[in-house]
Parts: structure tokens; C-alpha cells; sequence
């Protein structure tokens, strides 16, 4: 127990940070991917005609009845015999974004929802475009409603991001096979992996929380 702490934790710590610093760089490029995926299909749901409002929901249904990881495996296996290939980590950023979109519109089609109606009537009144609309005016609001829900998910997504080890993404937990492979200590690599995300996942947490209190109508704050 103690060569954990002496030997293998110094040795191979490091091998372990930097896949972290890959699954990072996962979950930040697919949650920007996410939410603007997210933000368009809520419009379209809310706003677009009804051959809009129908793709939108056969998006998100397949997206919720198919698993993550049949997804980022179609991605990186079969596309390329489609003539599409995708690097690993943009096969691993598309499929995860893909994915998550889908949660996140309905996340935001419910956000803007919630924003009063009159906001709409107001900016017409103003003579503003829809378009003008939302980027002013609906979709500010909308955030702010959604920060909560977002952040939960973007936890979420940085655990999901283990799934990409399967298509070669040098990420936390490939990092972790590897040493696995060459020392054949399971256990302690994996109580170190854990480790990381607890760290990870807390840290996030936190700053999502502080966003939200930055965020929240100055009247609203305790």
C-alpha cells in the first residue's frame, strides 16, 4: 500500500493528467458543439414549419432510443465506408455533441418557453426581426433558466467521455488500459482514475454553481 503512494502514483499520475487534459479538451469542444446544436433544434421546434418541428423529433428520438457509444462507433467504423473519416478525436467531439444536442433541445425548448410571451410581442413592437428577437432578447433569458439543467449535463457528458477510449481517443481512461496492460495493478489504477474524475466533477460543480449565482438577477441572490 505504501509503493502506491511512493512509487506508483508518482510514476504514473502524470500518463493519467495528461489523458485527463484530453477528456477536458472532449467535453468543452462537444458541450460549445452541444449547446448550439441544442439552442438551433429548440428554435426549430418552437418556431419552425412542420417539416422543422418533424426532423427535430426524429432527431431527438433517435438520439435518446440509440446508446452513445452505437453512435460514436457508426461515427468512426462505418461513415469511412461512406467515404467520410473522421480523426478520433473529431469522430469522438461529433458523436458526443450529436448525442448530447439532443437533451440540451429539449432543455432549451423548454427555457424558452418559459420566457414570457409579451417578450416576443415587444420586440415586434420595437420593429425587430425575429431572428433579432431571440439573439436579443428571448435567448439571454433562456440561458439563464437553462444554467442549472446545463450544468448537470455538462457533468455528465465529462464522465461520457470514457466512451471514446473504445474508438482510440487517447483519453483518461485509455491512459489508464494502458498502464493496466504494463503493470497488471487494476485496482490501483483504477482508484487513481476515480480520483480524478471525483476532482474533475467537483471543481466543475462548483463553477457551474458560481455561474449561476453570477448570473442570477442581482434581487434573487442570498
Amino acid at each position: 500500500m505504501i509503493d502506491f503512494f511512493t512509487e506508483f502514483v508518482p510514476k504514473y499520475l502524470p500518463v493519467l493528467l495528461l489523458g485527463a487534459f484530453v477528456t477536458l479538451q472532449l467535453c468543452f469542444c462537444s458541450m460549445a458543439l452541444a449547446i448550439v446544436i441544442g439552442i438551433a433544434s429548440a428554435i426549430a421546434a418552437i418556431a419552425g414549419g412542420r417539416f422543422a418541428r418533424g426532423l427535430v423529433a426524429a432527431y431527438v428520438s433517435i438520439c435518446r432510443g440509440v446508446p452513445l457509444i452505437v453512435i460514436l462507433l457508426f461515427i468512426y467504423f462505418t461513415l469511412p465506408n461512406l467515404g467520410i473519416r473522421l480523426p478520433a478525436f473529431l469522430a469522438g467531439v461529433v458523436g458526443l455533441s450529436i448525442n448530447l444536442g439532443a437533451y440540451l433541445s429539449e432543455v432549451f425548448r423548454a427555457a424558452i418557453m418559459a420566457v414570457d410571451g409579451g417578450q416576443m410581442q415587444a420586440g415586434e413592437a420595437l420593429g425587430l426581426t425575429r431572428v433579432q428577437i431571440y439573439r436579443k432578447i428571448i435567448i439571454p433569458q433562456a440561458a439563464i433558466i437553462a444554467v442549472p439543467t446545463v450544468g448537470g449535463y455538462f457533468i455528465s457528458l465529462l464522465k461520457d467521455c470514457a466512451l471514446v477510449s473504445f474508438i482510440s481517443v487517447e483519453e483518461l481512461l485509455r491512459s489508464a488500459n494502458y498502464i493496466i496492460s504494463a503493470t497488471f495493478r487494476s485496482m490501483e489504477t483504477y482508484c487513481l482514475v476515480g480520483i480524478i474524475y471525483y476532482v474533475m466533477s467537483v471543481v466543475a460543480a462548483k463553477a457551474i454553481a458560481m455561474l449561476e449565482h453570477k448570473l442570477r438577477p442581482a434581487y434573487l441572490r442570498t
